[in-house]
């Protein structure tokens, strides 16, 4: 059962060998890039999704510089070092996105209880976070965000050096999601499906975010009954599968 078949599970799967975890993230790792690939985001190599490896928990796995995300497979992922070395499957020196390393890095490290990270540039989320602006109740998937969101609001968008990463995993804090002034949206989760599926809910409530300009908030309290209502159990991951299954049909013949 891969982990973006919610039609047949209810919780992300999870092996306890920890090699075949490695495979179910690394095949999750790549199908979540596939997915960014189909949705047109990073088509000019913008972004990144990370996946803290289970045999190496402070080495985090992503694409290889370079592999239209609408191609990424297995193979053409690398290991990251906490050094900012990468290297491939074979052992053999890697090609990153450095901002990978210098945004990701810290997060992971700051945040041990989470196994993904997902940031690209995106039609909606990019605009929404040049206003900057925190996510308003104001439509019902926007409620799944409440309380539970932040803002990097900070001029760095070219993020040259881990000092960056650090600030943006403060900001960040123990939230889902946080919003890169004038850059984009960036989710974190247990699993690179669980950190992608909400990074698609969030980018849909960045477009009503962005067309609904006077748009009125719901009562926090009715914003509290909604997101828990909504978030049960492995929402991004249940998502995730819902988003593979609509935009990668040939994955499921």
């Amino acid at each position: 059962m891969t982990a973006c078949d919610p039609a047949t599970e209810t919780a992300e799967p999870f092996e306890a060998d920890p090699h075949a975890e490695r495979s179910r993230l690394l095949a999750d790792l790549a199908q979540a890039y596939r997915l960014f690939g189909v949705l047109r985001w990073g088509e000019l190599g913008d972004g990144h999704i990370t996946c803290r490896d289970p045999l190496q928990p402070d080495h985090m796995w992503l694409l290889r510089y370079g592999v239209p995300f609408e191609r990424a497979s297995v193979d053409d992922l690398v290991l990251l070092a906490p050094d900012g070395t990468a290297a491939d499957q074979q052992g053999r020196p890697a090609t990153i996105n450095n901002a990978a390393y210098h945004i990701h890095h810290p997060i992971h490290e700051a945040r041990p209880d989470i196994g993904a990270a997902a940031h690209t540039h995106t039609q909606w989320g990019t605009p929404f976070s040049a206003e900057r602006r925190m996510i308003e109740p104001i439509n019902q998937e926007a409620t799944c965000f409440f309380e539970d969101h932040a803002l990097f609001d900070d001029g760095e968008v070219q993020v040259l050096s881990t000092d960056g990463g650090k600030r943006i995993a403060a900001a960040l804090g123990d939230c889902r999601t946080v919003i890169l002034a004038n850059h984009g949206l960036l989710t974190v989760g247990a699993s690179p499906a669980d950190a992608v599926g909400w990074f698609v809910l969030a980018e849909r409530v960045a477009e009503v975010q962005m067309k609904a300009t006077r748009g009125i908030p719901i009562s926090d309290e009715d914003a509290r009954i909604a997101q828990r209502n909504l978030t049960e159990g492995d929402f991004g991951w249940i998502l995730f599968g819902w988003a593979a299954r609509r935009h990668l049909p040939h994955e499921f013949a």
